[in-house]
């Protein structure tokens, strides 16, 4: 039952921070100092990754009548045609070019994170480079939001498939723990000219391949490896995926009501602080020993 306990912790942090521009793993990095699981470092390892699928999951709920391709026409319309007790599918072609532009702004966190992943792993996620970034990335916040003029960028339709590439480009650096997805993939949009929700909005959805792509290279290696599961450790991982899924539909839809008012501020200064508190922790860890 501590496990499972665990795990629901777990997924409260992965479903708020995952979403707002604030590094799910340096809060990750604190919440393990605290909250260790009885499991192996393979399991735990890969359950950060794999619990990403319950809040992807979310952000399907809650933008399905914008992201799906496919338009319903009920029998009997001029589009439909005329044979009874029939549903015809047409493509929406906006729709598509959408997805068209997502996967366009994927390719290059696939094409330098695939063969980087392990020495990502092995040499970066350390509370130093954490810090770092979320301190970093903290201050351009600050920055931009100081110097930011009237955005032209305002509907998804005016994003261009150049723009796309450019966000993607962004959202490379975020193989960086500490980083943010969404805080380098927002900063990315801001510099571009775009507005904040629309910033935001383009997030979660290059969120739906990057992390689809991460979680199932991540839980492939994992069992290619020789590990399986055993049933609290498979019960562990469905918790945590529920709760980050939950958490993750009221996080989201905080964030896109708070930027229609609201600069991202907040969040620069919220970064800065929690880069200070991660070094501080790593600091004196070393003197404890």
């Amino acid at each position: 039952m501590l496990e499972i306990l665990k795990a629901v912790l777990m997924g409260v942090v992965e479903g708020i921070t995952e979403w707002l521009p604030i590094s799910s793993t340096g809060h990750m990095i604190l919440v393990e100092q605290v909250v260790q699981f009885e499991f192996s470092e393979a399991f735990v390892s890969m359950f950060r990754v794999v619990i990403q699928l319950g809040a992807i999951l979310a952000v399907v709920l809650l933008y399905f009548d914008r992201l799906w391709p496919f338009k319903k026409l009920p029998a009997g319309t001029e589009e439909g045609g005329t044979l009874p007790q029939k549903i015809l599918l047409r493509c929406d072609k906006e729709k598509w070019i959408l997805w068209a532009k997502i996967l366009v702004a994927s390719l290059p966190a696939a094409i330098i994170g695939l063969p980087l992943d392990d020495w990502l792993d092995e040499h970066l996620y350390n509370a130093p480079v954490v810090a770092g970034m979320l301190i970093v990335y903290g201050v351009l916040f600050l920055v931009i939001e100081d110097r930011r003029r009237r955005p032209h960028i305002v509907k998804m339709e005016q994003l261009t498939f150049r723009d796309a590439v450019i966000i993607g480009i962004w959202q490379v650096l975020a193989l960086i723990p500490g980083t943010s997805r969404s805080g380098a993939t927002i900063v990315g949009g801001l510099l571009l000219g775009t507005s904040r929700p629309l910033a935001a909005q383009f997030t979660f959805y290059l969120a739906i391949p990057v992390m689809f792509g991460a979680s199932g290279l991540k839980l492939v290696k994992y069992l290619a490896e020789g590990n399986s599961f055993t049933g609290m450790e498979v019960g562990a991982l469905l918790v945590g995926m529920l709760v980050a899924f939950l958490v993750s539909v009221a996080a989201i839809r905080f964030l896109m009501n708070y930027v229609k008012r609201h600069s991202f501020k907040v969040f620069g200064w919220y970064r800065i602080f929690l880069g200070t508190l991660v070094l501080s922790v790593a600091f004196w860890e070393k003197v404890l020993g």
